[in-house]
């Protein structure tokens, strides 16, 4: 089969490098990729969202399955325009796929099914934003309805904080029509744990769990990232939590979707928070997420494409996932100035030396090739994977790998997976 990913991330090179390991794949191609994906599929010069460059790409090349990484074309309608031309492609269309390009879409959604979540309301107007945060006072969440990069979620511990956030997304057009509607919401306290299904509308199969790390600094400081590390499983999903979320939270999700004429299929990821009252849902993606795909996928012992064919075919209730026992640590390695401004363009040495390592995967993220030589092009610029019997023995093969890693300014958080230690794993 011809394979086409789109994407040029961290998450788009795990994807090359799995789908790469099944017997059905012959040709993979990666648009417009990044020198990791390189390694294992052949890049295409086509950015994300030129839908109609890709639509094109693969009907000249005869693609068998396209798919998607990043949630811009999905939310732009890359599925509908490749269905429409016959060309199978593996994510939600454009009406699903609202469940993450909609905050506002994905609140009500849970709010008319039940689904646990945190309360909320809607605002367009700076005033009455503001008067609502003085009448329920702070900590709370401020949101941008629209899609952000994963940075449209502002966490307020004051009422000031909260008045600067919505003013930041409303007024000064921070996240630009992204915001122009907001969600204000109580801030939910607890551990956070990311659960992503495979489901075809009918049929849901969780993946492992994994927990990501969205804060740039250690011990969960400094402002929201796209994520800075990952670690799978999170102990702390056990068998009763996961089959209380698949009872409560994801059938209604999928069921929800379809009652409202937004049938479903392709990866749910379910953001959640373990309050004392049980999981609440914090955010819904149409895709895989970046760190923890990076994680997820090493530990998964199945054919991937097979799995995505039968979620494309709607038989996914033939399917039975088998994973790796052992855990897996991402480490992400971020550019200095991340989450804002960073330099680009700087070499990156010992990248042969950490690939080398036994039960370790580097997966490119922002990094280009200029002059034979790996550069920094990207925030997020490398992730680094270790795999080990135990969670601690995992986060060593990531530290020893990130410690033969260097470039100028290069910065990561010290504490990824220390959370699963305190569960004793």
């Amino acid at each position: 089969m011809n394979i086409l990913v789109i994407g040029s991330g961290g998450r788009e090179h795990s994807l090359c490098w799995k789908l790469a390991q099944s017997p059905k794949a012959s040709k993979i191609f990666c648009a417009p990729g990044n020198p990791g994906t390189a390694q294992v599929a052949e890049n295409v010069n086509i950015a994300s969202e030129d839908i109609l460059g890709l639509r094109d790409f693969a009907k000249h090349n005869k693609i068998d399955l396209t798919v998607v990484g990043p949630e811009a074309p999905l939310v732009e309608g890359i599925v509908d325009e490749f269905e429409s031309n016959g060309l199978p492609i593996f994510g939600p269309d454009k009406k699903a796929a609202l469940i993450e390009g909609s905050k506002i879409f994905s609140k009500n959604l849970m709010k008319k099914y039940n689904i646990p979540t945190a309360d909320f309301m809607t605002f367009t107007d700076e005033e009455e934003a503001h008067k609502f945060i003085k009448k329920i006072g702070a900590p709370l969440v401020v949101k941008a309805d629209g899609l952000a990069a994963g940075k449209g979620v502002i966490v307020c511990l004051t009422e000031d904080e909260a008045k600067r956030a919505v003013n930041r997304i409303l007024r000064e057009k921070e996240f630009g029509d992204a915001g122009n509607e907001i969600i204000i919401e109580e801030c939910l306290t607890g551990e956070e744990v990311s659960i992503l299904c495979f489901t075809d509308g009918k049929t849901i199969i969780p993946m492992a769990s994994a927990q990501d790390h969205k804060r740039v600094n250690d011990n969960d400081t400094g402002p929201n990232t796209g994520g800075m590390g990952a670690y799978s499983p999170a102990p702390i999903a056990t068998d009763d939590l996961l089959q209380q979320v698949h009872r409560n939270i994801l059938m209604p999700t999928i069921t929800g979707m379809e009652a409202e004429g937004h049938p479903y299929k392709g990866i749910l990821y379910v953001g959640l928070m373990l309050t004392k009252d049980g999981p609440k849902v914090l955010e819904y993606n149409a895709r895989f997420g970046d760190p923890e795909t990076q994680c997820i996928l090493p530990r998964l012992k199945s054919d991937l494409l097979d799995v995505m064919e039968k979620v494309v075919s709607r038989k996914l209730d033939t399917v039975r996932l088998d994973w790796d026992l052992r855990p897996a640590v991402c480490v992400v390695l971020a550019a200095g100035g991340y989450p804002g401004n960073y330099k680009k363009g700087i070499e990156i040495t010992g990248l042969e030396n950490a690939r080398e390592l036994d039960d370790v995967i580097v997966f490119h993220a922002g990094t280009a090739e200029k002059e034979g030589k790996i550069v920094t092009a990207g925030g997020r610029v490398l992730g680094v994977v270790g795999l080990g019997d135990t969670i601690r023995h995992a986060i060593d093969r990531s530290y020893l790998a990130v410690k033969l890693i260097d470039f100028k300014d290069m910065h990561y958080r010290k504490d990824i997976g220390r959370r699963a230690l305190k569960h004793g794993k």
